[in-house]
């Protein structure tokens, strides 16, 4: 899955549906209903805090397929972690380049290790 990059003059002006649920970063991802649902926003509320990977990852082995968007304290540095934890979108903090993040993305296209949504490499067919 591709994640997409949004930079803070990309943002809408508009009020989020009711089919996007803002999830708290101390909220039981396995707990929450996902019926009509479209897309989750995970809260990093800085850099440190890594909870929002974790319910990614959760909501993604759980089966929602909507848009999972990360907000906050975002940088380039955890894109990579983020696509492979089930996020979809990422807010970019305003200081931070896009086409540089897009371009660390691209750095590496296959991983050894499973990840929210991949097989991993070694039970892959040869």
């Amino acid at each position: 899955m591709a994640l997409t990059l949004i930079t803070h003059s990309d943002l809408p002006e508009a009020v989020e549906p009711a089919s996007t649920l803002a999830l708290a970063n101390d909220a039981d991802a396995q707990t929450i209903a996902l019926e009509g649902l479209t897309q989750i926003v995970l809260n990093f509320p800085k850099f440190s805090d890594g909870r929002a990977f974790s319910q990614a990852y959760v909501l993604r082995r759980r089966g929602f397929a909507g848009d999972i968007r990360a907000v906050g304290d975002v940088l380039i540095d955890q894109l990579l972690q983020m696509q492979r934890s089930g996020f979809s979108s990422a807010v970019l903090r305003a200081d931070q380049d896009a086409a540089h993040g897009q371009k660390l993305l691209g750095q590496y296209t296959r991983f050894y290790q499973g990840d929210a949504l991949g097989t991993p490499l070694f039970l892959q067919a040869a």
